[in-house]
């Protein structure tokens, strides 16, 4: 079944199923690309997705590249909704050499972000490092968990550690426009971190976003510098996130449309709550419904 935030996008994403990829660097070894909000960065299994990988293999193609010692070998990743700079090997041994020494030849990962302010005050300053330990759902998505949280087993969540050090760059009047860089690279790092200090992403979804200004998530890499692997030369690449972002911060939104899937989960709680009462008339819990319920039912039925 399609979730009705995916109908959405269908409906209204102009590029939704075409996005594409920009080569913004090629050599023998590496090719570094600016990647589309809505592209998976590499497939998995079952899934038969369009990818960066996939894309730019078939860009190598006509170029009369490809063969089994020359491909795209993936040495990292970005979120399918994350758009931004983003490298990849071209030869197994590259894949390698970058994927073992990652922390030493990158010098710097800069993401730009687009985060909704918090409705009761946050505990986060104006800079610093968040390094809450990660988890993941039953949905594979990272989230910071909260003392006591259990899986569906009744077990303790297992947990990362993970560091994403962060600067608000622009406070609006609704939004904030958020740097980041990550000590470590998880899952969904960005996202579960300042979602767990009241700052969901605009357009996130799986972490309760309420808006949706753009029809995406929010969150742009925007930076990537390095050594280069072979040559030893400093490389940096470097693509902006979309100028609308900052302008949308500094007007701010106070009367956004709530997006898709806010609004649907409104709506049900809202029929849920659909009951007439009375001035002075106690509102009934689901339990007390459940129960009258269960004793009108039994009087339709009878006894026999």
């Amino acid at each position: 079944m399609i979730k009705e935030s995916t109908q959405y996008k269908r409906e209204h994403k102009a590029d939704y199923g075409r996005e594409k990829i920009e080569i913004l660097y090629q050599d023998q070894w590496i090719c570094v690309i600016n990647k589309a909000s809505g592209l998976l960065s590499v497939p998995y299994p079952g899934s038969k997705a369009r990818t960066a990988q996939q894309l730019l293999e078939n860009i190598l193609r006509k170029q009369g590249s490809v063969n089994n010692q020359h491909k795209p070998y993936v040495v990292h990743r970005l979120d399918r909704d994350t758009s931004g700079v983003m490298m990849f090997a071209l030869t197994e041994q590259a894949q390698k050499v970058i994927m073992d020494t990652w922390h030493q030849m990158v010098t710097e990962r800069l993401y730009h972000a687009v985060a909704e302010k918090p409705k009761y005050k946050s505990d986060l300053t104006l800079s610093g490092i968040i390094d809450d330990p990660l988890a993941q759902n039953a949905h594979n998505v990272g989230f910071v968990p909260k003392k006591g949280d259990h899986d569906k087993n009744g077990k303790e969540f297992k947990t990362v550690m993970a560091r994403t050090h962060y600067k608000m760059l622009e406070i609006g009047p609704s939004h904030v426009l958020f740097e980041l860089s990550l000590d470590t690279g998880k899952k969904n790092q960005i996202r579960a971190h300042l979602a767990a200090h009241s700052y969901p992403l605009a357009g996130d979804e799986e972490h309760r976003a309420q808006t949706d200004p753009f029809g995406r998530l929010c969150l742009h890499a925007r930076t990537l510098e390095f050594n280069h692997p072979f040559t030893g030369e400093h490389m940096k690449f470097e693509v902006p996130e979309p100028e609308e972002w900052i302008e949308y911060v500094k007007k701010g939104d106070l009367h956004a449309k709530k997006a898709i899937w806010a609004s649907l989960t409104e709506g049900k709680k809202n029929n849920n709550k659909n009951q007439e009462i009375k001035l002075g008339q106690k509102r009934l819990s689901r339990k007390d419904i459940a129960h009258m319920n269960f004793i009108e039912s039994g009087k339709k039925g009878g006894r026999k």
